[in-house]
C-alpha cells in the first residue's frame, strides 16, 4: 500500500514529531468540529470534542498503523470521544446553528427565504432520528465516507451500512415530507 501524506504525518507522529499532526489538525478539525455540532447540536461541546480527539490521537500515537488510513483511523476515534461524552453526560442541551450555510449574492430575497425554509424543515427532519441514524448519515453522506470505511469506523459489515445508510435516508425523507 502507498503511503499518503495523511498516512506519512501520522508516522512521524508516532515516531515523536508531534509537529507533523499541525497539518492534520489544519486539515481535518473543521471536518471533525462539524461532524460534533451535528452530533451533539452544542458548540461548546462540539469544540471539546474535537480537541479530544486531536489529544487522544497524540496520546494513542502509538496504535496507529501504516496500513490505515488516517481519515478511518481518525473518525473511529471521533466516534469512540462521542460515545464516551454521550454516556458521561446523557442529558445536554443543544445551542446548534448551522456553520457552514452562507447566503450566497444575488439570489432574490423570496428564493434565499424558500431556501432557508427548506433548510430548518430538513433540520428538524434530521433532529427526529436517531443518534445512531444521525450519525451514518453525518459519516457517509456529510464527512463523505466511503462504505468499508464507516464498517471499520463502527464494526458493522459493509452491507450492513448499505442496509443502515439506505433506512436512514428513507426515514429522513419520510421525516421531512410529514414536516413540509
Amino acid at each position: 500500500m502507498e503511503l499518503n501524506f495523511d498516512e506519512i504525518k501520522m508516522i512521524n507522529v508516532k515516531n515523536g514529531d508531534i509537529d507533523s499532526l499541525v497539518p492534520l489538525f489544519d486539515k481535518y478539525h473543521l471536518k471533525l468540529y462539524n461532524f460534533f455540532l451535528r452530533l451533539t447540536r452544542n458548540k461548546e461541546t462540539a469544540e471539546d470534542l474535537t480537541q479530544n480527539v486531536f489529544s487522544r490521537i497524540i496520546s494513542y500515537k502509538h496504535t496507529f498503523k501504516e496500513e490505515y488510513k488516517f481519515k478511518t483511523w481518525m473518525y473511529q476515534m471521533a466516534r469512540n470521544v462521542h460515545i464516551d461524552h454521550y454516556h458521561k453526560n446523557k442529558a445536554y442541551f443543544s445551542d446548534f446553528e448551522e456553520t457552514e450555510s452562507s447566503p450566497e449574492k444575488g439570489i432574490e430575497a423570496i428564493d434565499e427565504n424558500e431556501k432557508t425554509e427548506k433548510h430548518e424543515i430538513l433540520k428538524e427532519a434530521m433532529n427526529l432520528l436517531s443518534d445512531d441514524e444521525r450519525e451514518i448519515l453525518e459519516l457517509s453522506k456529510f464527512q463523505d465516507l466511503k462504505y468499508d470505511e464507516i464498517s471499520k469506523i463502527t464494526g458493522n459489515s459493509v452491507g450492513a451500512i448499505k442496509v443502515k445508510v439506505h433506512r436512514a435516508v428513507n426515514k429522513l425523507r419520510n421525516n421531512y415530507f410529514q414536516l413540509a
